[in-house]
């Protein structure tokens, strides 16, 4: 809403003055965005409303392969900075409009992380209690993130990996008689993407080369913006190709071995081909019945395994190349779309998804390597004046 009728640019500036920017430096060659200071719109009703409607961006030449186009969807525009927003949204407003959910009730869910931020903000806003469960490896500015929100979080043991955050919830749901969102099973999940991020993109891409794109890049979670924006994608726009990603090191879909479940889709048990990797939200240790159930849907047109390493330089050159901060997901799936370009015929245009920020990753590898004191060069370029030198200790 309120993306299909932006303001061109030539309405708002003469057209001697579209050439130069404030500054007399750079050209502006078409803003498509809102003219600032236009405002956002009428003031919203609650902050749930501000989910979706995330921005397209165009990736420059220093990363996209030369003669393709490649726009990133960067769904860091959510209120809490992560695609699954949307999921929490869609799975609280569901239970409330089937009378799964009143006034006190606790909400609980697993999560790696962003699905309970996405969720402790919703129940902060509904008024519900808020209880997370979270295996100990996923990075602990997540656990701080919720607990900022009002959520209990219960950080279960690495041993027990992905399956075992997912076993303690329902354990926790069935003896406290609390209401557990089933992210991975749920058809609230891809149903949302199906009415939002799907439809998002294509009408976004309107006006652009006649809305026309050869490819559609994402890697998978739940697997809900892979089966939902997925679905609607191929039913819009056929000759669209979807590219599915996962960790080399974690291949799940690729082994072909599918995920046994219990009555209620759970999974029951580790997958054989799930090893550690370091995609935080992707991949877990079991194929997901919202991914399976898109998956059986053909959807998927081609595969990319991501490599050990490509995710986190990736995320990094897209925040020294284009300024764009996400997180190590964002990167994996990045590279995917880099490589797709690569292969893809000249004059290709590939959409690609950031699901979150690389704010949440300070305490992961995608930030090892970035020092908190200064550099020799830094120490170089402050010595060069007199006053205010900060010398190591």
């Amino acid at each position: 809403v309120g993306r299909q009728n932006r303001p061109s640019v030539e309405s708002a500036f003469p057209r001697e003055d579209l050439s130069l920017s404030l500054f007399g430096r750079f050209r502006r060659r078409g803003l498509r965005a809102k003219e600032r200071g236009e405002g956002y719109g009428p003031p919203l009703e609650n902050i749930g409303e501000a989910v979706g409607n995330t921005p397209m961006v165009k990736i420059n030449e220093r990363l996209c392969p030369e003669g393709r186009t490649i726009y990133a969807k960067c769904e860091y525009f959510n209120p809490l900075s992560s695609v699954k927003d949307r999921l929490a949204l869609s799975i609280i407003e569901t239970a409330e409009k089937e009378g799964k959910l009143k006034p006190g009730d606790t909400v609980i869910e697993a999560t790696s992380g962003n699905t309970g931020i996405a969720v402790a903000m919703m129940c902060a806003q509904r008024g519900y209690k808020c209880v997370i469960t979270m295996a100990e490896p996923f990075s602990v500015e997540r656990r701080k993130l919720m607990r900022m929100l009002g959520a209990s979080v219960i950080v279960t043991p690495k041993a027990g990996k992905g399956t075992g955050m997912v076993e303690k919830a329902a354990e926790l749901a069935e003896k406290h008689g609390w209401f557990l969102c089933h992210q991975f099973e749920t058809d609230a999940n891809w149903k949302f993407h199906e009415e939002t991020t799907g439809p998002e993109i294509c009408n976004d891409l309107k006006g652009v080369n006649g809305g026309k794109f050869d490819y559609w890049v994402t890697g998978y979670g739940t697997g809900g913006t892979f089966h939902g924006a997925g679905k609607y994608i191929k039913a819009t726009s056929p000759d669209t190709k979807i590219v599915l990603a996962e960790p080399g090191a974690a291949n799940l879909l690729d082994s072909g071995i599918p995920t046994e479940r219990n009555a209620d889709g759970s999974p029951n048990g580790s997958h054989p081909a799930f090893k550690a990797h370091p995609i935080q939200g992707w991949t877990p240790d079991f194929i997901p019945l919202v991914l399976e159930k898109g998956m059986d849907l053909k959807l998927m047109d081609e595969y990319v395994p991501i490599p050990d390493g490509v995710a986190v330089q990736t995320s990094q050159d897209l925040a020294r190349t284009q300024g764009i901060l996400t997180g190590i997901s964002g990167g994996a799936t990045m590279w995917a779309a880099i490589e797709t370009a690569k292969k893809a015929p000249e004059g290709s245009v590939v959409v690609c998804m950031l699901p979150d920020t690389g704010e949440r990753y300070l305490s992961t590898p995608l930030f090892a390597s970035i020092a908190a004191d200064m550099n020799e060069e830094e120490l170089e370029i402050a010595k060069s004046t007199p006053s205010h030198v900060l010398l190591p200790s």
